[in-house]
């Protein structure tokens, strides 16, 4: 099992294809916000709901796990250049979500013109 703490800090990136993104992780969701720029005039949507086949599917791989934006199109397109990104609010895989010292907010970065994502750990999702 790979620590995304020490994935996103040696580097690490994954990949999309449209509404698929995978992330060469394991992680426990808490809740996970995709979309634009968060701002006064937009703000994101927040999936708490992992069990709803009709908004996310999720997969995971022996060193991966993939998540399905189901309700969107093209994430790269709607969240690329500059636009947006996705925000994960999890724990380590396995570790106690009831301590926030376990508690990581991820920013995934789609990069313009290529499939690849990049990772950053932020303190403040509010404040990027």
């Amino acid at each position: 099992m790979n620590s995304f703490v020490d994935a996103i800090r040696n580097g690490a990136s994954g990949f999309y294809i449209r509404n698929s993104v995978f992330f060469p992780f394991h992680f426990d969701p808490v809740s996970i916000w995709i979309g634009k720029e968060m701002s006064l005039l937009s703000s994101p949507e927040i999936i708490t709901d992992f069990t709803d086949p009709e908004i996310l599917g999720v997969r995971e791989g022996e060193s991966f796990t993939n998540l399905i934006f189901r309700k969107w199109n093209d994430l790269g397109r709607e969240l690329g250049h500059h636009k947006g990104h996705i925000i994960l609010h999890a724990a380590e895989k396995g570790s106690d979500i009831f301590r926030s010292e376990n508690l990581y907010y991820i920013q995934t970065c789609f990069l313009d013109n290529i499939k690849t994502i990049t990772f950053n750990l932020v303190e403040d999702p509010f404040d990027l």
